[in-house]
C-alpha cells in the first residue's frame, strides 16, 4: 500500500502536460512524474515491484485528477 501519496500539476494553474508525485512504499520514499498518456518517469529509485506500484499510482491518479 502506497503512504501518505501527493500530487501536485508541473506548472503553475494546473495546465498539463503532467503532474509530479511522492509517496512511501515499503519504508522508503519515491517521487517521479506522471504524464498525461499515463507514463510515469521515476526521478530517484524504482521500487523492486514496478508494475504493482504503477497500478497503484494509476488508480489515484484516475480517481483524484480525472474524476
Amino acid at each position: 500500500m502506497l503512504q501518505h501519496f501527493s500530487y501536485k500539476p508541473m506548472f503553475a494553474g494546473g495546465a498539463l502536460p503532467g503532474w509530479t508525485f511522492s509517496f512511501f512504499y515499503q519504508n522508503q520514499r519515491y517521487t517521479g512524474d506522471y504524464m498525461p498518456d499515463g507514463t510515469i518517469n521515476w526521478t530517484e529509485d524504482t521500487p523492486s515491484d514496478e508494475e504493482k506500484v504503477k497500478k497503484m499510482i494509476h488508480e489515484l491518479m484516475t480517481f483524484h485528477v480525472y474524476e
